[in-house]
């Protein structure tokens, strides 16, 4: 407390009251506000709380200095130090008892009168209070009293020297012998008892900080510094003390105590107040003159340091409690960053300084966050669906399922995947059929072609200039017959068996390809891909088996009786109807079927560029009806599209070359999806492109999010598959075997190792051939164990190693 500013003090036992203290003292009680209403008499601290005045006491003028007494009884005891070194207790009223009455009215007067600056109970030993005076010359600055004492004439020094108004109590109330006396010839600005021994003492002195020993009064542990005022003791650490000077806070280790271990920064204006939160570990607030903003610093990840250059960080952050200036303000003792502030003018304010609120999201996505002692645990309401469900969460439930692993049937990771993502299906039914053709298409037939596969139908189709052959087909199936343009070669067949129309070896019939898609129930794919090979009559059989089915569209009756009529003039009622038709149907491969009747010869703009019908549909289309300027044309846009995209229905295109390994960053970079990506580009990529930084990249962020994840065995058996379908990435297998005296790598220094047997090119043992075998170090020369000999003299039996 500063001159006539008010100052708070919360009751050591009750969490509902404090004391403000100026020019007197004034006990409150704090309520819960139950409505927008006051009661009369009461104040408004915050929108939860308000303040009731209980009792006043003016009886003790020119307070300097107010500190309660921490015992349950008497509860409302109160020590106050008077400009005149005098401390005085009294009472607010609320204590009746015995012990009570001895001790109210009781003066401690020193020899030689001058301001008391600062006051403080030992917390154990409750009859001892420290006060802390001004410089005499003649006297000790520190005296500790013991409340508990009497005054007895025939002992002590004669009363006259002791400075008595005339209207001084009985004499059985004063007392003029202290317990200790410390500081002589030095002035005592703040008082501190140290919590980790009832019998230390930290005394902010005029120019130092001592530490006095009342065990051994005469020796005293002390450090010259001006951060004299204010010392306190964090109640969480009691070995970090906290003091001022002017702007500048220090803070210092009492097991290090030659200088201080962190000082913060100094402010424009003096400080007037430091104290440090009670219900939370390494929190400091100061309060400056003239200011409403209160200034904390957050120490609680503060280290013990360790060298002399050691500074501890600390966390700044500033909090406007009210608009007036804050005269001083006092931390609640048990409700989390609870303050009271009050103003010059006595106005006060409940205020609680909210935590930053820390995150923290696990690997399996468990998002927890912190706030002061809470924790708290995002869970979420119902069960979303794959397609909403976080790329991690996706990847580690495929993880759980092997995806990726199915190396014979390759299409089934797409069903481990979920078999709800159109985009993977067609990823892996590519990679399924490259592989299938690389591994069983006849070599006589395919050459040097198995390589080409994996180069995707952009490197194929480009591979077949020249070599296209024109064949004129008819649509089989309808009254009136046109001729139509195909175009065939070895290089569009194996496009169109990469795009799963056709299977393997010279036939090209698609009929096994259209009666998997019936038993999918894909009838209006499946009607399409008939047609696309010119074969209406199968597309009406396959509409209308669809609308028997009741699974099917409802138009596909419509459809097909509209196919019925096919005609081939230009003017004709059916190309009116059917283009009207088309524009009505949802459908992307009905619409394609109608585009591709009403199309002129070469020109099939309406299903190549209809986004909705799968793209390997598309290529196989173009690969079956545009010329090679065409098709090259066609396939390099689309090319494009999809490595701009990122769609992984483009990897049919790209293969798993370079092309591949951009359209799957753009994949990446959109979803996330290191696994997909990672099982791709293992499936069957050269060496070239497995050794690209992006590619190698995805591998080992899937390697870490499994091993973050946990799945050491998930890891296990991705590394397995990636060193059966990379083998340059297979660790070698070595041993390096040290001797256990001198520590020297033998398997590396000494040359004098033997090459016997089969085991030292495998274990990586190197060293000149010899027949002699090893029995000691070549480089201190102690003998070996047994069981390093036997492995570094591999080729020799064990039995006659030594």
């Amino acid at each position: 407390m500063s001159g006539s500013k008010p100052d708070i003090l919360w009751a050591p036992h009750h969490v509902d009251r404090f004391v403000v203290c100026d020019s007197e003292l004034s006990l409150y009680h704090i309520d819960s506000a139950v409505s927008s209403e006051l009661k009369a008499g009461s104040l408004r601290l915050s929108e939860e709380t308000t303040a009731t005045l209980l009792s006043i006491n003016s009886d003790t003028p020119y307070m300097k200095c107010v500190a309660w007494y921490p015992k349950y009884d008497p509860e409302c005891l109160l020590a106050v130090g008077q400009a005149n070194g005098r401390v005085v207790l009294t009472s607010l009223g609320q204590d009746h008892n015995s012990k009570s009455k001895d001790l109210i009215g009781k003066e401690f007067v020193p020899k030689h009168a001058r301001q008391c600056n600062t006051l403080a109970w030992n917390p154990l030993d409750s009859n001892w209070l420290a006060a802390g005076l001004d410089k005499h010359r003649a006297d000790f600055s520190v005296l500790i009293w013991d409340i508990s004492s009497k005054y007895a004439p025939e002992t002590a020094v004669a009363t006259e020297k002791v400075r008595l108004s005339a209207g001084d109590a009985e004499a059985g109330l004063v007392v003029t012998k202290p317990l200790y006396e410390l500081g002589q010839n030095d002035a005592c600005l703040s008082l501190c008892w140290l919590p980790r021994d009832q019998k230390l003492l930290l005394a902010g002195m005029h120019r130092n900080l001592a530490i006095f020993d009342l065990r051994n009064t005469s020796q005293k542990i002390f450090v010259n510094t001006k951060a004299v005022q204010g010392v306190t003791v964090d109640p969480y650490f009691h070995d970090r003390v906290a003091s001022f000077y002017e702007g500048q806070v220090a803070i210092w280790d009492l097991r290090k105590f030659e200088k201080p271990v962190l000082t913060l920064t100094e402010q424009p204006k003096p400080l007037t107040k430091v104290a440090w939160c009670p219900t939370r570990t390494g929190l400091l607030a100061t309060l400056t003159r003239d200011s409403n903003i209160i200034r904390l610093y957050d120490m609680q990840h503060t280290p013990t340091p360790i060298g002399d250059e050691t500074e501890p960080t600390i966390i700044e952050r500033s909090v406007q409690p009210c608009e007036n200036y804050i005269a001083s303000f006092a931390w609640h003792p048990t409700s989390q960053n609870r303050m009271v502030v009050v103003t010059p003018n006595r106005t006060m304010s409940d205020f609680t300084v909210f935590e930053r609120i820390s995150l923290a999201w696990s690997p399996v996505t468990s998002l927890m966050w912190a706030c002061g002692r809470h924790l708290y645990e995002c869970t979420e309401e119902g069960k979303a669906s794959s397609l909403e469900k976080d790329i991690a969460t996706k990847m580690r439930l495929r993880a759980l399922s092997r995806y990726g692993l199915d190396t014979e049937q390759v299409w089934r990771n797409h069903l481990l995947a979920g078999n709800e993502d159109p985009q993977l299906k067609s990823l892996w039914y590519t990679l399924h059929f490259m592989k299938q053709y690389t591994e069983d298409m006849d070599q006589k037939l395919t050459g040097n072609k198995g390589p080409l596969v994996y180069a995707g139908i952009k490197s194929i189709v480009k591979s077949s200039l020249g070599t296209t052959e024109n064949l004129r087909h008819s649509r089989s199936g309808s009254d009136r017959q046109a001729d139509i343009i195909q175009y065939l070669s070895e290089e569009r067949s194996l496009a169109l068996q990469l795009c799963g129309w056709i299977k393997k070896g010279t036939d090209l019939d698609v009929e096994p390809f259209l009666n998997s898609l019936e038993q999918e129930g894909d009838w209006e794919r499946a009607a399409a891909v008939a047609l696309f090979n010119l074969d209406i009559r199968r597309a009406i059989q396959i509409l209308n088996k669809g609308a028997s089915s009741g699974k099917g569209d409802l138009n596909l009756n419509v459809v097909a009786m509209a196919l019925s009529g096919y005609t081939d003039e230009k003017n004709s009622l059916w190309r009116e109807m059917c283009s009207t038709l088309r524009v009505q149907l949802n459908n992307p491969y009905l619409c394609a079927m109608f585009a591709f009747l009403t199309s002129e010869s070469g020109s099939y703009d309406g299903v190549l560029y209809e986004n909705n019908v799968a793209v390997r549909d598309r290529v196989a289309f173009a690969c079956k009806f545009l010329n090679d300027t065409q098709l090259n044309r066609f396939i390099e846009k689309l090319t494009n599209e999809m490595k701009e995209a990122g769609n992984l229905e483009g990897i049919l295109l790209t293969g798993l070359t370079k092309d591949g390994v951009d359209l799957m960053e753009s994949y990446v970079d959109r979803t996330g999806d290191v696994q997909t990506a990672s099982y791709c580009m293992l499936q069957g990529s050269p060496s070239e492109v497995l050794k690209d930084e992006r590619v190698q990249y995805w591998i080992e962020n899937y390697r870490n999010l499994l091993d973050a994840w946990r799945f050491w065995h998930k890891r296990a058996e991705f590394d397995i598959h990636r060193s059966k379908l990379d083998p340059s990435s297979k660790p070698l297998a070595q041993v390096f075997v040290s001797c256990n005296f001198c520590g020297k790598s033998i398997s590396y220094s000494c040359s004098a190792i033997p090459h016997q047997g089969r085991g030292f090119s495998q274990y990586g043992v190197s060293g000149s051939p010899t027949k002699s075998k090893v029995t000691s170090c070549p480089g201190c020369r102690k003998p070996l164990p047994r069981c390093a000999l036997c492995l570094i003299n591999m080729g020799t039996p064990v039995s006659s190693c030594p």
